[in-house]
């Protein structure tokens, strides 16, 4: 039988942190326990899940591929509101263009494929192992909680982007991709979206029967974490009431930021709102393979300076003056008399200036791309809460969570007294400033199963190669599964083109 394709078939030999190889499943870092050792104990084993927390940040075939932040990358550039102000260096334009996750050759669905799978593949050996090691039974409760949560979360990400959206209607015998639940080196046919879906609900279920609020560090799972999960599968389901109430329990204990703090630069683990990211030790400078390396404003690399991540003109102007997030972004930038002042290193004068332009993301500094990776925060939360609310017709409800919100942001706000889908499109317009260039764009459009718009903004049409537009619902929402995996396995079946 054959082997299904490397980020499974390494699995059960793989050990659990990785370093920046070809061949990175197969590669032990001088931190590493062998093999032998790795499961007998709970402290052991912690090292273990470790291994996947840092795994969001590594370098995997190439610089533009960078964990999780790259993946982020990518579901905002094949959106509308992160818009690609020149063709820059190369990195990430193909993927505006809707070229690189429609072939099955491309390297980008290759490296994401690879990625999720290979969290997934070392989540299910600490899972297999950890109840028989030797530690305290709360330990072993946190460590497999957060493999389960892992394996959700993974999952979930996988099935959203190479099976076509979840339907509210229901069936959804469609292709989802292979569960995986145990280590393996044998690969197995695709399972429907709703079967892929019941794994997922039954393993967020689990972990969060085994956590609790403690943790070791933000980068890590707890419960606000597996709740806010929870939350984001059951809203792309359409279970928007279930949805309400474990994104309100994923926001408990967590305030909103500051307006000082929303000009810190998006970048610090740190920040009260902040649920769960990855932290970036100063020392473990990745370079070029970093999500500030294309999304900062200040990092001195090729992409940055000559490509400039931009909002979506219009996006920005449906942004009042009082809002305090209006700042996060540059309308001016291209006249010097009228731009908002840069920190130093956006004064050289190799860094291009283009309107509309970031100022949200910052880097640690123009020689470092150090940055801490935000996975979700508490805003995040209030505008998951707020649409599930008003999409399960608690008008109300929605309304106050949502003016509570936006009094955090625009202190001149006044509440709309819109209801209905007049409130739900109010919602989703604060839903796109908040999280713009976090990674939530492209999963809206598709659970919503709305079209592609780039239409009279400014994007620019050599850059996006003319790509204004994409009807709901087409083949090309859904990733082309990679030509490795189907050589590799005789089970697979590929998506239609």
């Amino acid at each position: 039988m054959k082997k299904i394709f490397k980020p499974i078939a390494a699995l059960a030999l793989a050990l659990v942190t990785f370093g920046c190889a070809d061949d990175y499943l197969d590669t032990v870092p001088t931190d590493a326990v062998s093999s032998e050792s790795v499961f007998t104990t709970t402290k052991n084993a912690m090292t273990a899940l470790n291994g996947i927390h840092r795994s969001l940040l590594l370098r995997y075939d190439s610089q533009g591929q960078a964990g999780e932040g790259a993946v982020m990358i990518m579901r905002e550039v094949l959106a509308d509101d992160v818009v690609m102000t020149t063709t820059g260096n190369g990195w990430y334009v193909s993927m505006c263009r809707w070229i690189n996750h429609t072939v099955e050759t491309g390297s980008d669905s290759r490296f994401v494929w690879r990625f999720y799978y290979k969290v997934i593949g070392n989540a299910n050996l600490i899972i297999a192992n950890i109840d028989n090691a030797d530690g305290p039974q709360a330990e072993k409760d946190e460590i497999k909680g957060q493999a389960l949560a892992y394996r959700a979360w993974a999952h979930f990400n996988l099935v959203q982007l190479f099976a076509d959206r979840y339907d509210f209607a229901g069936g959804n015998t469609q292709l989802g991709v292979p569960i995986v639940t145990e280590p393996i080196t044998e690969g197995g046919p695709r399972n429907t979206v709703e079967e892929v879906y019941t794994q997922i609900n039954s393993d967020l279920n689990q972990a969060i029967s085994l956590l609790g609020e403690s943790r070791n560090a933000k980068s890590h799972l707890n419960i606000n974490v597996v709740n806010g999960i929870k939350a984001r599968v059951l809203a792309t389901q359409g279970n928007y009431s279930e949805a309400a109430t474990y994104a309100n329990a994923a926001r408990t204990g967590y305030d909103l930021m500051s307006e000082t703090d929303l000009y810190g630069g998006f970048n610090n683990i740190d920040n009260a709102e902040w649920i769960w990211g990855s932290h970036q030790v100063d020392d473990q400078q990745t370079y070029f393979a970093s999500f500030f390396a294309y999304m900062s404003l200040n990092f001195s690399s090729t992409n940055i300076r000559n490509n400039p991540k931009a909002i979506n003109s219009l996006l920005f102007d449906m942004i009042p003056d009082s809002d305090y997030r209006k700042g996060l972004w540059d309308p001016n930038a291209s006249d010097a008399d009228l731009r908002d002042p840069y920190i130093d290193e956006m004064t050289l004068s190799t860094f291009a200036k283009i309107d509309y332009m970031n100022r949200k993301f910052i880097a640690q500094g123009n020689a470092s791309s150090v940055g801490d990776v935000p996975y979700m925060r508490a805003a995040e939360m209030y505008l998951l809460e707020a649409e599930s609310l008003a999409r399960s017709g608690n008008d109300d409800a929605a309304a106050t969570l949502l003016t509570s919100f936006m009094e955090a942001r625009d202190p001149e706000y006044t509440p709309s007294g819109n209801t209905g889908d007049a409130l739900i499109e109010e919602i989703m317009i604060q839903r796109r400033i908040e999280l713009w260039g976090e990674g939530f764009r492209f999963y809206d459009l598709k659970r919503l199963n709305l079209p592609l718009d780039r239409t009279g903004a400014n994007h620019v049409e050599s850059v996006i190669n003319g790509k204004f537009t994409e009807p709901a619902g087409t083949n090309n929402w859904t990733w082309q599964i990679p030509i490795d995996e189907l050589n590799a396995n005789e089970n697979m079946v590929q998506n239609p083109s």
